[in-house]
């Protein structure tokens, strides 16, 4: 995507859930402010800069756990991990459409 336009995943399509876009999702996200993996009630997969814990989350389905800036979480670096990448794949995997929890600090 071109610009500073936000990654997002549209969860409605499963063929949309890929490696490949959760790769590009975290790349997408930068390490300088804190982050947060949020899921919206209409299947948008995205990562929250700036806005996370507990903040803002009327239209949400579920959250992941915020992480810290600098902690190496998003961005080019952290999309190159396989491990992690899969982590949040089977994250997003597992809990669209019916989350075990609305936040989910195991994954």
């Amino acid at each position: 995507m071109a610009g500073k336009h936000r990654v997002q995943i549209d969860l409605n399509n499963p063929e949309n859930l890929t490696l490949e876009a959760v790769r590009q999702l975290i790349a997408g996200a930068s390490d300088d402010q804190h982050t947060q993996l949020r899921v919206s009630k209409a299947g948008i997969a995205y990562i929250s800069s700036g806005v996370v814990g507990g903040t803002d989350i009327g239209g949400l389905l579920f959250r992941l756990e915020t992480w810290a800036k600098g902690s190496g979480y998003v961005g080019r670096v952290a999309a190159s991990d396989e491990v992690w990448v899969m982590q949040i794949f089977n994250a997003l995997k597992q809990n669209w459409p019916t989350p075990s929890f609305d936040y989910i600090d195991v994954y």
